[in-house]
């Protein structure tokens, strides 16, 4: 039988998180080192530019491993490099080109492996639900963030919503903004990933809604 804590011994539990400071202690607040993270979001709202803003934040703080399965070393991905100046991150931040779910489960458990994890996308894993899980249980000292692809506003596919629910962070792409919809959050409870396009989206949304409610009172 597992053992049980009182209220005030789990207070006292001494919790190594990420110390994120200005616009993304505003969305995500001072989450924990380490666990699951899930984001999603179609295609063209920012994800891409999300991750990659979000790996080189990271990489203050340890080493980032990018699984890109969907994207590889294409030149889509080789411009978002070069649009966030990756290259200042040193050695700190890997490019795994369509690695297999295989290979880095065994990169991961080998020792002074990096601290963080991006795997993009998880329909590109082919994991099913309990290799997922079995997956997870065996790099709890890790942080992985895992991406999907999305279907309307929600992830794509049975399994990658059981992830999404099992995720401790989850994290809603669109419009170039990430939204907060999980464990931690800071006062603003998003990130604004490209603000000119943020711009945009929002107001064009918010000017259709305009024009629906005038319709709706005539």
């Amino acid at each position: 039988m597992a053992r049980a804590y009182s209220a005030s011994e789990v207070m006292k539990m001494k919790k190594r998180v990420i110390p994120f400071t200005g616009a993304w202690a505003d969305a995500f607040g001072q989450p924990e080192r380490t666990g699951i993270w899930f984001v999603w979001g179609q295609s063209g709202n920012g994800k891409t530019g999300f991750l990659m803003q979000l790996a080189k934040e990271l990489c203050k703080f340890g080493r980032v491993a990018y699984d890109s399965l969907e994207q590889g070393t294409s030149l889509s991905m080789q411009q978002t490099l070069v649009q966030n100046r990756m290259e200042e991150t040193g050695g700190r931040f890997l490019l795994l080109n369509r690695e297999p779910v295989e290979e880095l489960d065994a990169r991961m458990s080998k020792p002074k492996s990096p601290d963080f994890y991006i795997v993009d996308s998880f329909q590109y894993t082919g994991l099913s639900a309990a290799e997922y899980a079995d997956f997870v249980s065996r790099h709890r000292n890790k942080l992985i963030i895992f991406v999907s692809q999305a279907e309307g506003r929600n992830p794509d596919g049975r399994t990658a919503r059981k992830v999404m629910f099992d995720a401790d962070q989850k994290i809603f792409v669109e419009g170039f903004k990430a939204v907060s919809k999980g464990r931690f959050f800071g006062p603003k409870g998003h990130y604004i990933i490209w603000e000119e396009g943020a711009e945009r989206y929002w107001g064009r949304r918010q000017r259709n809604r305009q024009g629906n409610d005038r319709l709706e009172t005539e």
